[in-house]
């Protein structure tokens, strides 16, 4: 069975990714305009030995229509793969990791998703945690968008950092956070009300949690907190998106880091 999938970022990235690694097999692509990114696109598929097929709008057109209606704008081209090759590349125990990160002295950032269930939500937190160097990003298996190998609006809205950023799918986000404290981490949580930011010192082993939108963190996840953060806004509505709550804390962790 093949899968359909689109985005210049996301084809980008499973193209690269297939490429270092070598393992082509099940993957083609299918365009029909070539355009200077779908050129490039091109040149490094046929470098890695993916076929490559030109067609009309309306094949293309086809290809997609099972795809959720935000996917469906493939833009002159598709990349087919093998469903049973989805597999997560980034996926981690979370058991052996942070049995590892417990030996470890080294600075360690840590995030935790509290029931974000919308994939586009998650993958721009995935990219985000890409660029500011995150360890490792922890979901809860029920309401959660944590299918980071198979759906591709969370490959499309990470811009392919969903392929990398190291992600450990846990059932109790409570007694992850206590493993993390037993090794070592500071819980904070993200919330208004909290420490402003700017006045936050985070150690060198931080775990930040967010929460979802609209009941943010749940309450024994906020009680294990050590400390509760916020951002400062002058804004008109109540908050930010959590995606770009995400990427300000991260931000700041990151800054503190380089110190």
């Amino acid at each position: 069975m093949k899968q359909s999938i689109t985005g210049f970022h996301a084809i980008e990235e499973k193209v690269r990714l297939a490429s270092d690694s070598g393992k082509i097999g099940g993957l083609s692509l299918s365009y029909s305009k070539t355009g200077p990114r779908v050129k490039k696109i091109l040149e490094e598929a046929k470098k890695a030995g993916i076929p490559c097929t030109q067609t009309d709008g309306k094949t293309l057109d086809s290809l997609v229509k099972n795809l959720p209606e935000a996917l469906r704008d493939h833009r002159g081209i598709v990349l087919l793969a093998e469903v049973q090759e989805q597999t997560a590349k980034n996926a981690v125990d979370f058991d052996s990791w942070i049995a590892s990160a417990a030996l470890s002295e080294e600075k360690s950032t840590v995030l935790i998703l509290d029931s974000i269930t919308d994939p586009h939500n998650v993958g721009a937190i995935l990219r985000s945690c890409d660029q500011f160097g995150v360890n490792l990003a922890i979901l809860p298996q029920r309401n959660s968008a944590n299918d980071f190998a198979d759906n591709e609006i969370i490959a499309r809205s990470s811009a392919g950092a969903s392929t990398y950023v190291p992600c450990a799918v846990v059932k109790n986000l409570n007694r992850a956070a206590q493993k993390l404290k037993e090794a070592g981490f500071w819980i904070y949580g993200a919330d208004a009300g909290g420490e402003t930011v700017q006045k936050t010192a985070f150690p060198a082993k931080t775990c930040i949690v967010m929460g979802s939108e609209g009941n943010g963190i749940s309450r024994l996840l906020e009680e294990s907190c050590d400390s509760i953060v916020s951002i400062p806004t002058c804004g008109k509505i109540d908050s930010l998106n959590v995606s770009v709550a995400t990427g300000v804390l991260l931000y700041e962790r990151y800054r503190q880091s380089l110190q």
